[in-house]
């Protein structure tokens, strides 16, 4: 068998028009595909040619889950690597969002911000 690799994942957001917008302005991805979703939803595809995260709306959800760590099955934060470490950093500043928990680590460098809907987002880079 071929090595298998991650192709999406799929995350519920509040304004997935809204998130994958802000994706695509920190990470320089693209909208893939966007269109009706399961129980009347809404899903955006964005990200590069081999990966994406689905970004998806339900019209009626609730509030949002106090923190996924606490919950079995929970999204815990969703890992983007980049070239240039100190770009996405001002990138993500720039977007009004806070970036913390800054590390130097064997093999690269990161940090973590979270995104108006709670969404944990670390940002790595290897170079």
């Amino acid at each position: 068998m071929a090595q298998a690799m991650l192709e999406h994942v799929n995350v519920t957001v509040s304004d997935p028009l809204q998130t994958a917008q802000m994706l695509c302005e920190l990470f320089d991805w693209k909208i893939r595909w966007q269109g009706d979703a399961i129980h009347d939803g809404l899903t955006v595809h964005v990200g590069g040619d081999d990966s994406y995260i689905a970004v998806y709306a339900h019209p009626d959800q609730d509030a949002p889950a106090r923190e996924s760590y606490w919950t079995r099955g929970g999204l815990n934060h969703i890992g983007i690597v980049v070239d240039d470490l100190d770009e996405a950093e001002r990138r993500v500043k720039a977007a009004g969002l806070t970036p913390r928990s800054h590390a130097d680590y064997e093999p690269g460098r990161r940090f973590y911000f979270d995104d108006d809907d709670g969404i944990e987002f670390e940002v790595v880079s290897y170079n």
